[in-house]
């Protein structure tokens, strides 16, 4: 850990050149905010985002960001083992990929045809708190259960004993993105009442006892729940599609965690709003997940519960390059190269050719620059990538 400023400290690698070189400048743009209590953390993972820093977890007194949470309010990993090795797997993986697309579908805008029955006993036990447009509605019942696109993927790995498991990594799809835009652009339009200027307009924020406050902590804490659920939802889903492809796998454990949240939790004696854009909470014992891309290990975690992260860690390996820049480095056949001998879907690399691991940080140095965050409970290797295209 390097301590940049009393006001940000960092874990993170890979900032020497390139589009990340940026991240200290904006990282502190955030910390200097008035409404920071302490300092702001970034996360080995660490690189740049809109307003806030993807992989960096910021305490705020009596207030918070909304696009430091993000548009994908509650997006993170869950995952499943199963009482099965990798001698009970069938030679050819490749032909699970269509049973498990029709299982857990995917893609942009991507969900269900009609709202499922996990889907309306959700919603019946966890109500919107406000008014849901009627369109909006429909698309969160059809998309209760669906991964989306982008870096959202779903796995079968294999752990060091050669144990299964079943990963994947989703948020709150449609509903989330646009009720966080919504409040977004609320924050903004309030900016100019603020007695000061901001460096960066995307770092707007809502004042504790606020009806803009109650709305948006109302929201958040919705759609929060609506991901968790909905990774739950795709897991069930998904083991009930490999049990049948396989002849059988019951599930031993389960772990599921945000990684773009928001938390009110005492620090110090203090209450604190813990924003973690890109982290996930790792306190004394608390398991995690840390991917690392569609070609390399991830890794199941246990926390250290450190005071200075304010009890997080990275949530993935984190982008070297942006996808645009991917798009032009790199070609289909380097992606087909990078991936070896997995199962995925190889007729789609050319639209896959911004997930290539080229395009990451090292997964290996992030979590050697956490070892005083996080311990290592299970190193995992894919045999089978599935994503939405």
């Amino acid at each position: 850990m390097e301590r940049i400023t009393n006001k940000l400290y960092s874990w993170a690698t890979d900032l020497s050149d390139g589009e990340n070189s940026g991240v200290i400048d904006q990282a502190l743009r955030c910390a200097r905010l008035p409404i920071v209590e302490g300092h702001v953390a970034l996360m080995p993972d660490a690189h740049v985002g809109i307003g806030a820093t993807v992989g960096s977890v910021i305490p705020t007194r009596n207030a918070i960001i909304p696009s430091a949470v993000g548009v994908d309010i509650g997006c993170g990993m869950a995952a499943v083992r199963l009482d099965l090795a990798a001698d009970d797997l069938p030679d050819n993986l490749d032909r699970f990929l269509g049973p498990l697309g029709r299982a857990v579908p995917a893609g942009v805008g991507q969900g269900h045809g009609r709202s499922t029955d996990a889907a309306d006993r959700w919603f019946v036990a966890n109500p919107y708190p406000g008014e849901l447009a009627s369109g909006l509605a429909d698309t969160a019942h059809k998309q209760f259960g669906s991964l989306g696109s982008g870096n959202h993927f779903a796995e079968v790995c294999l752990d060091e004993h050669d144990r299964v498991w079943l990963f994947l990594h989703s948020g709150s799809r449609g509903v989330g993105n646009k009720l966080a835009q919504s409040h977004i652009a609320r924050a903004r339009s309030l900016a100019d009442r603020l007695d000061h200027a901001l460096d960066d307009p995307a770092l707007a924020w809502f004042i504790q006892g606020t009806p803009e406050f109650d709305a948006y902590i109302a929201d958040m804490l919705w759609a929060q729940a609506y991901a968790f659920a909905n990774r739950d939802a795709m897991l069930t889903a998904f083991k009930k599609a490999f049990r049948s492809f396989v002849g059988r796998g019951d599930e031993v454990e389960r772990i599921n965690c945000h990684h773009n949240f928001a938390a009110c939790e005492d620090h110090g004696g203090v209450p604190l709003w813990i924003t973690r854009k890109g982290a996930i909470r790792a306190g004394v014992g608390e398991l995690g997940l840390i991917p690392g891309s569609m070609g390399t290990r991830s890794y199941v975690v246990r926390g250290l519960g450190n005071p200075m992260s304010f009890a997080s860690c990275s949530h993935g390996a984190g982008r070297r390059m942006s996808r645009t820049a991917a798009r032009k480095r790199f070609t289909p056949d380097d992606l087909r190269r990078e991936m070896g001998d997995r199962a995925w879907l190889s007729e789609h690399a050319r639209e896959l050719v911004d997930e290539i691991p080229s395009s990451y940080k090292d997964i290996d140095a992030v979590m050697a620059a956490q070892r005083d965050l996080v311990e290592v409970v299970h190193t995992l290797r894919q045999v089978l990538n599935y994503k939405g295209v």
